[in-house]
């Protein structure tokens, strides 16, 4: 195998020739096979950087998706946003960075298969941890899995939405995004309201005992990030 950089670029040219042929194949395995002869990789070299083929390139595009996100979210000044305001600019720049709808629409069909969809929610909870960790979340305790798992639902559904969104400029796809963010957001308070509620605060004492038990696991990077993406994530 190439070192590290060297793999990251091959992976990078697979991906771009892939792209190609992602409208007419999806992310298969005849797109990875054309991508391969197109880019001028071995067989074995393909299978070394894509081990189980076909969903590990639709993988590799999410991830590149999430990379360049990240990349606008550190250019962007969104300290006089409201935080609610952030999280829905952080869902819309994950949108925008798409560099082709039709192949997120392959990768939507691909993951609602079931042998794959475990890979495509994975994909999703990164992206949303990806955001609240970009957004300065602290969260340590089972407000950790909270965030993630109703910011992996609005991310998800707002992507199917902006899909068959015709609208000038997409706005309706914003504004969706918004009236999301914003029902997350009175559910927050709800809970609060709870809380500070002399009647129903101690129905919720046991549940929140049990809720700071929770640790969150360790951050990103994980392990398993290629070399250079693992550098630009602890940037």
């Amino acid at each position: 195998m190439p070192d590290a950089k060297k793999t990251d670029d091959l992976r990078e040219r697979l991906l771009d020739a892939a792209l190609v042929h992602v409208p007419f194949d999806g992310w298969s395995e005849a797109t990875l096979r054309a991508a391969a002869v197109d880019a001028g990789v071995e067989p074995g070299l393909v299978r070394a950087l894509f081990p189980r083929g076909a969903p590990d390139l639709a993988l590799a595009y999410h991830e590149r998706g999430d990379l360049a996100m990240l990349a606008r979210l550190r250019s962007e000044d969104l300290s006089a946003l409201r935080f609610r305001d952030r999280v829905a600019a952080a869902v819309r720049l994950r949108i925008e960075v798409i560099e082709d709808r039709e192949a997120v629409r392959r990768g939507a069909t691909l993951f609602a298969l079931p042998q794959h969809s475990a890979d495509g929610a994975r994909a999703l909870w990164r992206t949303a941890d990806r955001i609240w960790t970009a957004l300065g979340d602290t969260s340590d305790d089972l407000n950790w899995y909270s965030k993630r798992a109703i910011l992996s639902g609005v991310y998800g559904s707002a992507v199917l939405f902006w899909l068959g969104d015709d609208s000038v400029g997409h706005q309706a796809t914003w504004e969706f995004i918004d009236r999301r963010i914003e029902d997350v957001m009175r559910f927050e308070k709800l809970k609060a309201g709870i809380g500070k509620n002399a009647l129903l605060a101690p129905l919720m004492a046991g549940p929140n005992w049990l809720a700071r038990q929770v640790r969150a696991p360790a951050q990103f990077p994980p392990a398993d990030l290629p070399g250079i993406w693992r550098g630009q994530m602890q940037e």
